[in-house]
């Protein structure tokens, strides 16, 4: 076309006019890409303030989880052994800190988030319940130790006839079974499907926004084809007088698009400019897809991490404050052949939950074998064997327990403190030597790894 244009040059029409009127079309068509990519740019961005907003609501609701869970480590820890350092800690983060006030107060930013706040205050209501019974475990320990000096808040507390007559050691007895009772962590299980709650309000609200920032940047990416189409028919007729500079990295753009790859930067600068954006937006675009992916990180059985999410915590974790347990079904291969593996299966899903219930919500538990587990107890740095201990117990105890129908099963662990290791490869080696100890002692059992005798106890 531009070929014929030009040899009618004589008839009035010339080059010049011809490649100025292309030139202000190219003008006008660059012009155009511009704006589709600023608004392309705005969308997403849009869409990434919404994700941010997700990410900030999430962290609310979990910091009440992370407040409360705080207070019972504190109370539990000062019950156990009667330090009153954790007392102290515990009214400061509760008088002070005042961390479970302000999550709710960042996740109260319009109606929008009304219902998820309210799940929250559910959650806040159970937790202040809560601290009346552990007011009252403290109050017995302030007694049995005849601390003078302590929170005036505890003078209200009122202690029955029967637990004032206890003698000392009876009433730490009686208050540490206050702060690991079933009853005492049934509450807990409140608290926390009141933050479950609250987080899927804040799931359906984002979905929705999210949804609609979607659709917006749909429609933005189909505007760009076009105006990209367009760009690339308007440097098709320069061809000859622009040579290369807009046809290779076009047509480049275009086969790279449909092989879902980045699109090279170069040719013209506006060119370069849309490919910046546009690589921008995929590399974040195949970030989130990444991050989503749930299902390769975790054990489709039982929702635990798999062996790949396993092998990322390892190779994450600050072995200075993580203990880690490697935990073994005995027998297991029994009860597979003499209930069948689908009874095995629910055994296993039995175990998790019963991991989640008596672990902490930043605990996190992995699926690394068929019937192997391991768990990271994180910022755990100071945390008293005894603690440990009582929640293996725990563990045990409910899997004894048949009214589910399944048959009783136990575990074999082995524990060991990162601190005591130099590396992560000696900490699984440490925590698998501890669990074959406890093996050969009859399982049903758990064994701490000693650095300074190298033996496991």
């Amino acid at each position: 076309m531009l070929e014929k244009l030009v040899k009618k040059n004589d008839n009035g029409i010339s080059l010049r006019t011809i490649h100025i009127w292309l030139i202000v079309t190219m003008v006008v068509m660059s012009g155009i890409v511009v704006i589709a990519t600023v608004r392309l740019t705005n969308t997403f961005m849009r869409l990434a303030k919404a994700e941010e907003q997700h990410t900030e609501l999430q962290k609310a609701a979990h910091e009440l989880m992370d407040a409360s869970d705080y207070l019972t480590e504190q109370v539990q820890r000062f019950t156990i052994n009667g330090d009153r350092r954790f007392m102290d800690q515990y009214f400061t983060e509760a008088f002070e800190s005042n961390r479970r006030e302000e999550a709710i107060a960042r996740m109260d930013i319009d109606e929008t988030t009304t219902a998820a706040v309210e799940q929250l205050k559910e959650a806040m209501s159970h937790s202040i319940s809560l601290m009346n019974q552990e007011y009252y475990a403290m109050r017995l320990v302030v007694e049995a130790k005849g601390y003078e000096d302590y929170p005036e808040i505890l003078d209200t507390v009122v202690i029955s006839a029967r637990d004032e007559a206890l003698s000392s050691e009876d009433k730490i007895r009686r208050a540490t079974e206050l702060v690991l009772s079933d009853g005492y962590y049934d509450q807990k299980d409140q608290i926390r499907k009141g933050m479950r709650d609250s987080l899927a309000e804040v799931d359906k609200l984002m979905s929705v926004i999210k949804d609609k920032e979607l659709d917006m940047l749909h429609k933005e990416l189909n505007f760009v084809r076009i105006v990209l189409v367009l760009q690339v028919i308007s440097i098709l007729i320069m061809v000859r007088l622009t040579s290369i500079l807009g046809i290779h990295p076009v047509l480049k753009a275009v086969d790279n698009i449909k092989s879902d790859s980045p699109i090279p930067e170069m040719g013209a600068n506006e060119f370069k400019y849309l490919a910046q954006a546009y690589n921008k937006m995929y590399a974040k675009y195949k970030s989130s897809l990444e991050n989503l992916n749930f299902k390769a990180s975790h054990d489709e059985l039982t929702g635990a991490y798999n062996r790949a999410g396993y092998d990322l915590l390892l190779s994450g974790i600050d072995l200075s404050t993580t203990y880690m347990m490697l935990l073994d079904v005995d027998n297991f291969k029994s009860i597979n052949d003499d209930y069948g593996h689908e009874v095995g299966d629910k055994v296993l899903i039995k175990l998790v939950n019963v991991l989640n219930s008596v672990f902490r919500d930043d605990d996190c538990i992995c699926r690394i074998g068929g019937d192997e587990f391991v768990v990271f107890m994180v910022h755990s740095s100071g945390i008293p064997r005894r603690l440990i201990e009582s929640k293996i117990n725990q563990i045990n105890e409910e899997l004894e327990n048949t009214n589910d129908g399944l048959p009783p099963i136990s575990i074999s662990v082995g524990i060991v403190n990162g601190k005591d290791v130099k590396d992560t490869e000696h900490l699984f080696e440490r925590t698998d030597a501890a669990m074959y100890e406890s093996k050969k002692r009859g399982k049903h059992t758990y064994t701490f790894y000693e650095k300074k005798s190298d033996r496991s106890s």
